[in-house]
């Protein structure tokens, strides 16, 4: 069975370490994805847009990782408002078990926020929401 290609939406200011242990993740032998790593840290316009919708229409699964700040990170919100324009199945995953993690401004109020598990993660990667 071919690997889910999933692209990382995270807060680039707050949250590098948790995409870091994603990508460390993904790694593992038994891992059902790969990582399209295409962080774009630019001043968010159109052009950033044109980059990320690109991005993300070429991928299974939109990754949310969910910080205490990912509510403020505008980047996250137009990622995942773009995965919702384009139809591309997206989760959101509580990035840490002992702070209290925010949705982004662009998730619909019925989505649920993961508990971050190896486990949960498979499941959640083939489409168990």
């Amino acid at each position: 069975m071919s690997k889910k290609r999933v692209f990382i939406s995270f807060d680039y200011d707050h949250d590098s370490s948790l995409k870091m242990l994603l990508v460390g993740q993904s790694k593992n032998e038994d891992s059902p994805f790969e990582l399209a790593d295409w962080s774009i840290k630019e001043h968010i316009d159109d052009n950033w847009k044109a980059k990320a919708r690109s991005r993300i229409k070429a991928v299974d699964a939109v990754c949310v990782i969910c910080g205490e700040y990912t509510a403020s990170a505008t980047g996250v919100s137009a990622e995942l408002k773009i995965a919702k324009e384009e139809n591309i199945p997206y989760f959101l995953l509580s990035g840490y078990s002992d702070k209290q993690c925010q949705k982004p401004t662009a998730a619909s109020l019925n989505d649920k926020l993961y508990k971050w598990t190896w486990s949960n993660l498979k499941l959640l990667i083939n489409g168990n929401r």
